[in-house]
């Protein structure tokens, strides 16, 4: 089968097209044919050097996490799912026996980790983390929904955000921030967001933001973010300067959701602020499994309709990550399959 491996940890020029045998399943595992997987800055940060969980030692490197198709073989024991069922993987990977696996969230497991492989032609997966499909649900929406609005719909229930809320989402144009921005109006939330460009923001507006403010300097935004009012949640992709930027946004007894690093892995924050007017800073990684399930069934009811960039054919999917590292889009890429 074609893979399109990460053969040098250089951007995207490192991305090669490789051929590897075909998978087998063991038991408890599944074999997909993969019909589409989008792409995250999860991966590009490993195709450029920039993740401690993957090295030169690792190479050729099969990334991929958001995998989307039709079963093609299962091993043993396998009972939820069957050849020729269409699905979308969960790419969450716990132990299954530490405190938070027994008594929930998944996501908070000890040994948390991710899946990777899906940028290939087939995948080999853990059956029991795949999510079966409606008819009405395509791979390539599907497959824009594992990281991204996984991500996004947790930060919001973390937040707590309900009807007429508002929630500041800077950097909204990314893939967490558009999600973010359709995530709030399902539930009935008003959103402010950020981007450097206005054809992005005006994009962005006919997806359902409410408040568009165009920027990327934090002391820049400041004011005019203050001046669509307090923010009763923040939902936080960037970290660094922008961490400061989200609690000056915030009410009082607000609440900010902080799940990524892209300006910066360090902020400094106004500690007295913090506490003095109650405010609430908190960590998230990715989803649950039923919070998956939960968004194929939006997009089933017409509800969520992922918004999808561009899709690249795998041979294409250095220029892919090419298109992500110029944030040249507004929403997912995706990789598709034609010939899996």
């Amino acid at each position: 089968m074609r893979t399109a491996a990460f053969a040098e940890l250089t951007g995207p020029d490192g991305v090669e097209l490789l051929e590897r045998p075909d998978p087998d399943p063991d038991a408890g595992e599944a074999v997909v044919n993969v019909e589409a997987c989008s792409i995250n800055r999860h991966d590009l940060w490993i195709l450029q050097g920039d993740s401690a969980m993957v090295d030169a030692s690792d190479l050729p490197f099969v990334s991929g996490l958001d995998v989307a198709g039709t079963v093609r073989a299962v091993g043993d024991g396998v009972t939820g799912v069957e050849p020729g069922d269409r699905v979308v993987l969960c790419p969450n990977e716990t132990c299954g026996t530490c405190r938070f696996c027994r008594e929930g969230p998944e996501n908070l497991c000890e040994n948390f980790s991710l899946y990777h492989g899906g940028l290939a032609e087939r995948a080999l997966v853990a059956a029991d983390r795949l999510v079966s499909l409606p008819d009405s649900v395509d791979a390539t929406t599907a497959a824009a929904l594992p990281t991204a609005y996984l991500t996004a719909f947790h930060m919001l229930r973390r937040a707590e955000v309900g009807p007429n809320d508002l929630v500041f989402v800077p950097g909204a144009t990314g893939g967490v921030g558009v999600a973010g921005v359709q995530l709030a109006a399902v539930l009935g939330a008003r959103t402010v967001g950020t981007s450097s460009s206005a054809s992005k923001l005006d994009r962005l507006t006919e997806l359902g933001l409410d408040h568009a403010v165009e920027g990327t300097d934090p002391d820049e935004i400041r004011p005019a973010v203050a001046d669509v009012g307090p923010a009763d949640a923040v939902l936080n992709h960037l970290g660094g300067a922008y961490t400061q930027l989200g609690l000056d946004a915030l009410r009082r007894g607000g609440r900010m959701v902080v799940c990524g690093r892209t300006a910066g892995r360090y902020s400094e924050i106004d500690i007295p602020d913090l506490f003095l007017r109650h405010k609430s800073v908190v960590g998230s990684t990715m989803g649950t499994q039923a919070d998956l399930e939960r968004l194929v069934g939006l997009v089933a009811d017409g509800r969520l309709d992922p918004e999808i960039d561009e899709t690249f054919p795998l041979d294409s999917t250095g220029a892919a990550f090419r298109t992500m590292r110029d944030r040249e889009s507004v929403g997912k890429l995706v990789v598709t399959n034609e010939t899996a």
